[in-house]
């Protein structure tokens, strides 16, 4: 199971597919998950994450050679998947002893593409979990895998795609091992840090789907489909018990649904039980900003430190643009209420999207400074291949590349592929660069600053703070053009 080599601390299961400005490096996630149910099938398995330990393919490939592996599947997502597609056939070249499966966003938008490559033998794609261990059992017993859905192959050098594969239920996320048991076995958890995480921390999903419609995600979709599916409170609880027994060191547990609590009597029974628990874990979670004081309190008394939310922009048609189906009202209300609450707010803003203008950056610049977020993030409009983003620009002729090569700079930090006439991808880099560093630069940061550091776990928001900020300075902005 390999997250193959790319840029250093390169973050294939983060949203924009990139190297992060402030030194965050994701877990393989949705590779841990799939590490876990092969092993619980029986197989012996080795997960593998070249970016998180600095691994090059030489190291990767003798590590091949030594383990002998019947099937080795290769992660890939869109701003990689030139590079992963090289890894697979250095690897093929080095042992040719074991079928390639590709799997990852990409697959189920350039599913037969990938398979024209001679040394990919399988494409596993949308949810992969299931699909591998069909194919794996199709390999021991040496049948053909037509009946293995969501998979596609080559049949006496012929292209088959089977049909998809229904996406996963509330049932059968609950049979999966715990990836923090996985993480705990494969991978050196330290390796691991979110710029707005207390670190340690471990990155665990409570549920998969988003039923919202925003035209530039890509999850929902290219991957993980639109219907939400969510793990029994139980299965949660004993999980974060398991986190809090066995790895003692962890600092915070981090929800990565796409959108947590969008089942909102979920989301109480879940508080509910937390508090009665006792288990005084500290989390944070990616949520939409129209949840209600109410319940942002019941989240804060029960461990919640911080919460994600996508704010995109401040301006009204914006929003409307890209169906985020929220108005700004209702955010800036909502930032006052994650105050009140005593949570710690991260506020995501992307510059780019269908209807920016060097007014609505303004617009929206001014508004972040209004509601004041305690860690702020900047991001380039990316139209992924399979996207509702995507296919609006390329329909406007608003792409500058196709290639996928152009998506990230040398470093392996984004680049703008929206060209508009009033709005070039050069001025939307820098604009995104410079208001970033007005924000944490400025001597109106220092509050904000100092209310992160004063209070419980100071000591630790203070690390967290002087990690990104050194990362971000040193490594990111040292060779932009703002």
């Amino acid at each position: 199971m390999l997250n193959p080599p790319f840029v250093p601390r390169f973050s294939r299961s983060m949203r924009w597919q990139e190297k992060a400005r402030g030194g965050t490096i994701y877990y393989p996630i949705w590779l841990a998950y799939a590490t876990g149910l092969l092993e619980k099938e029986g197989h012996e398995v080795r997960l593998v994450d070249a970016p998180a330990d600095g691994l090059g393919l030489k190291q990767i490939v003798d590590d091949i050679v030594r383990f002998k592996p019947e099937l080795i599947v290769i992660e890939t997502s869109f701003t990689s998947l030139h590079n992963d597609l090289f890894v697979a056939r250095e690897i093929k070249n080095a042992y040719d002893d074991a079928k390639i499966v590709i799997v990852g966003p990409p697959t189920s938008v350039f599913t037969k593409e990938i398979l024209r490559h001679n040394t990919v033998d399988y494409v596993a794609y949308y949810e992969y979990d299931w699909t591998l261990k069909e194919l794996a059992k199709s390999i021991e017993e040496g049948a053909k895998p037509q009946r293995v859905l969501g998979l596609a192959y080559k049949d006496n050098g012929n292209i088959r795609v089977n049909p998809p594969r229904p996406f996963s239920t509330s049932k059968d996320l609950d049979s999966l091992p715990f990836v923090s048991k996985v993480y705990a076995k494969h991978l050196n958890i330290h390796n691991y840090y979110l710029s707005s995480a207390l670190y340690p921390e471990v990155q665990i999903f409570t549920g998969r789907g988003c039923p919202f419609r925003c035209t530039f995600c890509a999850w929902p979709q290219t991957f993980m489909g639109r219907i939400p599916r969510l793990r029994s409170i139980e299965n949660v609880i004993e999980e974060l018990r398991w986190v809090k027994e066995n790895l003692p060191y962890v600092k915070e547990v981090v929800f990565e649904d796409d959108t947590f609590g969008v089942n909102r009597k979920w989301l109480r029974e879940f508080l509910n039980r937390l508090i009665e628990e006792k288990l005084d874990v500290i989390w944070s979670c990616q949520i939409r900003a129209d949840l209600d004081l109410e319940i942002l309190k019941l989240m804060a008394k029960a461990g919640c430190r911080l919460v994600i939310v996508g704010f995109e922009s401040a301006n009204q048609q914006i929003l409307n643009n890209i169906k985020k189906g929220i108005t700004v009202e209702q955010m800036k209300k909502f930032a006052e209420n994650v105050r009140k609450a005593g949570i710690l707010l991260h506020a995501d803003f992307i510059i780019g999207l269908p209807g920016e203008t060097k007014e609505t950056i303004q617009q929206t610049f001014r508004f972040i400074k209004e509601i004041k977020p305690d860690i702020l993030q900047i991001s380039i409009a990316t139209p992924f291949p399979g996207t509702e983003f995507y296919k609006w620009l390329e329909k406007n002729r608003y792409l500058k590349t196709k290639n996928l090569n152009e998506y990230l700079d040398e470093h392996g930090h984004q680049k703008s592929v929206v060209n508009y006439p009033w709005l070039s991808a050069e001025e939307i880099e820098i604009y995104v660069d410079t208001l970033l560093k007005k924000y944490y630069l400025s001597l109106s940061y220092i509050p904000i600053f100092l209310r992160q550091i004063l209070r419980k776990h100071g000591f630790h928001e203070l690390l967290r703070i002087i990690r990104a900020a050194k990362v971000f300075l040193t490594e990111y902005l040292a060779h932009r053009k703002a």
